[in-house]
């Protein structure tokens, strides 16, 4: 059997993987990626020979350091695991897992707890953005216990607000890569933005959807698989990303009217599967679009008014609220998230 590495498992926000201390991995890419790819057991729909959980949500990573960055306490870098595919992908970030990197840093002694709260600064390798985590610390140790709740994940947890900051084109150049609210692509009006996360923001119903299904519903449309692939791989280059047949991002997200009281209803394809609930940063992306006039979602959106804005961002688990700061024209000038997290294990982990 091969040598175990010390590893913790967590749940971040919705979805769960491992977390590592840079330290502790090959500083080899390609063989870092290898060992990755056994612990997960990919290539395999089942992952079953590993910790994977036949899911793009339950098979990622985080690599977190100490940071030797201004103002900033540890770095952050994520990493996709491909469930079917020989691939690890660091071309994205992750809001999710991003809310355990916190806890982490502190459990692991990067981090000093401070009595009560423990602000954590991350600097997130994947696209050069800034991230303020506040960690509930009482009598200065992590405590996951707490009844802030997010839907997609069952009870309550201790809450972790996460400050955005810089996010606008981190990894497209720009807001609107094209310069454009929309751009029609393969005969769609879609809006390409990168306020965290690249997303490609069009209408359910010009594709051909109610923006009511459900996720197992929309993977089994192969029509609509192939058609929303064919628009991807067109936006790739657009959007400064060149060729994405083998990458993560962009994230395809169809929106309609909301249905439950919140700003917009949304589908969002990973870029294969659909999403059980829409991830952080393609939540915080697409509330951006909502406030831009001319794009598909900004004449679907309820987006109020004033300078803070509370934009719950309906999606197949429930919602997601972004609070997005707006100044005097409506640009976006920051956005904030709760998440929640959880330590599931630590110990040592194994590749094959």
């Amino acid at each position: 059997m091969s040598d175990s590495i010390p590893a913790m498992w967590m749940r971040g926000g919705t979805s769960k993987g491992g977390y590592f201390l840079a330290s502790d991995l090959p500083d080899d890419t390609a063989e870092r990626d290898v060992l990755l790819l056994g612990i997960m057991g990919s290539p395999d729909i089942r992952q079953i020979d590993g910790m994977g959980g036949a899911d793009p949500l339950t098979s990622k990573v985080a690599v977190v350091s100490a940071s030797d960055r201004e103002g900033v306490d540890v770095d952050f870098l994520f990493l996709q695991v491909f469930v079917d595919k020989p691939i690890v992908t660091d071309s994205q970030n992750c809001g999710n897992i991003l809310a355990g990197v916190g806890p982490f840093a502190i459990e692991r002694g990067l981090v000093a707890a401070q009595e009560g709260e423990t602000p954590v600064t991350i600097y997130m390798e994947n696209t050069g953005q800034i991230a303020v985590a506040r960690i509930q610390t009482p009598g200065g140790r992590v405590s996951y216990e707490g009844e802030a709740r997010i839907d997609g994940v069952p009870g309550g947890a201790a809450p972790v607000p996460i400050e955005f900051k810089d996010t606008a084109g981190s990894t497209c150049g720009a807001l609107l890569p094209t310069g454009n609210p929309v751009d029609v692509v393969e005969g769609f009006d879609v809006t390409m933005i990168d306020n965290g996360m690249p997303c490609v923001v069009l209408r359910a119903a010009d594709i051909g959807i109610t923006g009511e299904e459900t996720p197992e519903e929309l993977e089994a449309n192969t029509a609509l698989t192939a058609r929303l692939e064919l628009i991807r791989l067109a936006c790739g280059p657009r959007m400064n990303l060149g060729d994405v047949s083998e990458k993560s991002v962009p994230k395809m997200t169809m929106v309609s009217a909301p249905r439950n009281g919140g700003a917009i209803s949304t589908r969002t394809f990973i870029p294969h599967r659909c999403h059980k609930t829409i991830g952080v940063l393609g939540a915080v992306s697409v509330a951006t679009a909502c406030l831009i006039p001319g794009t598909p979602a900004h004449a679907l959106a309820r987006t109020g008014s004033g300078a803070t804005r509370q934009m719950a961002v309906e999606h197949p688990g429930g919602e997601m609220t972004v609070v997005a700061s707006v100044d005097e024209s409506g640009a976006v000038e920051s956005a904030a998230i709760l998440r929640t997290a959880r330590k599931l294990m630590d110990g040592h982990v194994f590749s094959r």
